[in-house]
Order: structure tokens, then C-alpha cells, then sequence
């Protein structure tokens, strides 16, 4: 990777927050026929996270803002540790849509404000890809929209996962292959210039594919995360015969060349709705201030991933979160969530 002087550095999630940012869930068609259900866990997430730390909750307007209100109420959510904020959005994928968060040469906050386009599939995006600067303006940060070669770059913080040290993890299938292509003019070696520059990674790990049934087309928050500066868990599938068993393996052995420290996560039985294979993973977790909340499929494999990251995050809760419902969304707890580090 050419040599560039970094701007900013991306802290690893674990890093001390001073909140998570989420939007409350309104786009009916993102859960077609099952829909009802969804708020209630989106209140359960909310209820958990709030115990930990600040949760920052974008709802689209006043009737929504009573509406989540009532709903954290009723689970008991310590909604003194809730803030409401009225900002619209397209969708609730703030993971993607929301800015990322990093530190410049002096140390300070910054959002930054990478283009949105819908994973480069969905034509309505434009309200989406004006959140990171409506968040950076009520937070009180500077926003920097990333550029490359004179053009915006477009990127979705489920395509990318850091150790906060200068290691970077990502997907080919996501950033460069043709199908929902992001950024066309960008190359392998324009991508690693450009985290260099932004996110302050000195090396970047490409694996191949991501798993079936990924409306993203190979996020890596399906994936691979980093756990430590130095470890990664990855999900494997035992199963020869299932879709997921040969890009995995192959992710295995490109990970096991890195020499850093590799830890396999099960995947649970494939999750279909609808004749329609559903992109459930262990891998989904996410990282808060003394806690991990990881996705639960009322699966075997279930009390197998919650072991193996009580394992690696000793010093955090580690707690499940019921989500055959939320999958049906295309993504669980990682893709909804983003953090805001101190």
C-alpha cells in the first residue's frame, strides 16, 4: 500500500464511547408482513444499550418521538440515558447511512461524512446522505465529506471493520466487484490510500465474499470483526453442503496468512422466511461501553457464539438479542447501530 500521511484515525468500537447513535424503525417495506413486531425490539435494544451508556434515537417526527417514548416506557428503558431527535431519514441502517466517527491530527472529533447511495441499489437515499451532517451540527463536531481523486467517496460503515491501530478488514466482493458498485473509478490501491488518509489504517486485510442472502453484497459485518488489536473472530460454516462452507473457508485461510490471532464463530441453520434465505450472523454484534449485544436465532449454534465472545470481551456483559424478526430486515444489531467514541 502507497505510503500516505493519515488526516484521521477511526477508533476500534470498543474504544470508550460517549454514546450510540440508532433511528427508530418507520420503513414498513423493509419488513414486509412483519413489521409489527419490530419497534418492540428496537425498544429491547434500546432498553439494554441505555443501561450502559448514552443512546442517541433519531425518530422521524413528533408522532414518532411519542410513539418510541411510549414504547421505552413500557419496557422500562432508562430513558434518562435516551435522547430523542427528530431528523428524517429514508431508512433505520444507521451503520451505513450515519457518519463515522474519527479523531484528527489533533485529536479531535470529526465526522465524517462519506456519500450514501443505498448500496448502490435503492433509489431513495438523498434524505439518508444528508444525516451525517445534521448529526455532526447537533453534536457540535466538524464534518468532512471524504474525496478521492476530486469525487465523494462512497462507503458504508458495514463494509468496513478497524482494530483502531492502523488494520483495517473489508471485502472485495463489497468495494470492488462490478455488481452494486460503489465507487467505479476507484481501485484496490485508490481504496487503501483513501483509509490511510481518513481512517488512519496503515494495511488493509480483503477477503473474498461475504454470505449468502447479503442485500449489501459482501459486508463484512456479516463477516470477520476484530475483537482486540490483535484478534479476529470469523464465522465458519461446518455444514459442506450449505452456500456459505467454500467462501468461508476460503476467508479462513486468508485470514490465518495475517499470523494475528483468528477465533471461528459458528453460523447458525440457515434463517428462510418467505422461501427467501435471510443473511443471519453471529458476527453482528456490536460493542458498547461494558457490554456486547450479539443477534440470537433461537438456534443450537445460539449459546456457542455468546461462550465464544464472553471468551473474548472478559471484561464486558456479553447479552443475546432475540432477532429471527429483525433479520427479516436484512440486518440486525451491528448495521443499526452506530458508535459515537468520547
Amino acid at each position: 500500500m502507497a505510503t500516505v500521511s493519515p488526516s484521521f484515525r477511526m477508533p476500534a468500537e470498543w474504544e470508550p464511547h460517549a454514546g450510540t447513535w440508532l433511528a427508530w424503525p418507520h420503513r414498513t417495506s423493509d419488513w414486509p408482513g412483519k413489521f409489527g413486531p419490530i419497534p418492540w425490539v428496537y425498544g429491547e435494544i434500546i432498553r439494554t444499550l441505555a443501561r450502559y451508556e448514552t443512546v442517541n434515537v433519531i425518530v422521524r417526527d413528533a408522532d414518532m418521538k411519542e410513539r418510541a417514548a411510549a414504547i421505552l416506557k413500557r419496557v422500562h428503558a432508562d430513558t434518562a440515558n435516551v435522547k430523542l431527535h427528530t431528523i428524517r431519514t429514508d431508512r433505520s441502517w444507521v451503520r451505513d447511512s450515519g457518519p463515522i466517527f474519527a479523531y484528527d491530527k489533533a485529536g479531535k472529533k470529526t465526522a465524517l461524512d462519506w456519500h450514501f447511495n443505498a448500496w448502490a441499489k435503492y433509489p431513495d437515499w438523498r434524505v439518508d446522505d444528508k444525516l451525517p451532517g445534521i448529526v455532526a451540527k447537533k453534536q457540535g463536531v466538524p464534518a468532512v465529506q471524504p474525496t478521492y481523486k476530486g469525487t465523494r467517496i462512497v462507503l458504508e460503515g458495514g463494509s468496513i471493520d478497524v482494530n483502531g491501530a492502523g488494520l483495517l478488514l473489508t471485502t472485495e466482493e463489497c468495494l470492488l466487484s462490478e455488481v452494486q458498485q460503489r465507487n467505479p473509478a476507484l481501485s484496490r490501491a485508490d481504496y487503501e490510500a483513501a483509509f490511510a488518509q481518513y481512517l488512519g489504517v496503515k494495511r488493509v486485510i480483503w477477503l473474498n465474499r461475504g454470505i449468502d442472502g447479503d442485500d449489501t453484497h459482501g459486508h463484512i459485518d456479516d463477516l470477520a470483526r476484530f475483537t482486540s488489536t490483535n484478534t479476529i473472530v470469523t464465522v465458519v460454516e461446518k455444514n459442506e453442503a450449505d452456500e456459505n462452507f467454500a467462501p468461508l473457508q476460503e476467508n479462513l485461510e486468508r485470514l490465518k496468512a495475517t499470523k494475528l490471532t483468528i477465533v471461528p464463530l459458528p453460523m447458525p441453520s440457515p434463517v428462510i422466511f418467505r422461501k427467501q434465505r435471510i443473511p443471519a450472523s453471529y458476527a453482528n454484534f456490536y460493542i458498547a461501553n461494558g457490554v456486547v449485544i450479539v443477534p440470537t436465532f433461537n438456534d443450537p449454534q445460539d449459546r456457542h457464539a455468546l461462550g465464544t465472545l464472553a471468551e473474548l470481551f472478559p471484561d464486558r456483559d456479553v447479552v443475546g438479542i432475540h432477532c429471527v424478526d429483525l433479520v427479516w430486515g436484512l440486518g440486525t444489531l451491528h448495521c443499526m447501530t452506530q458508535q459515537e467514541p468520547k
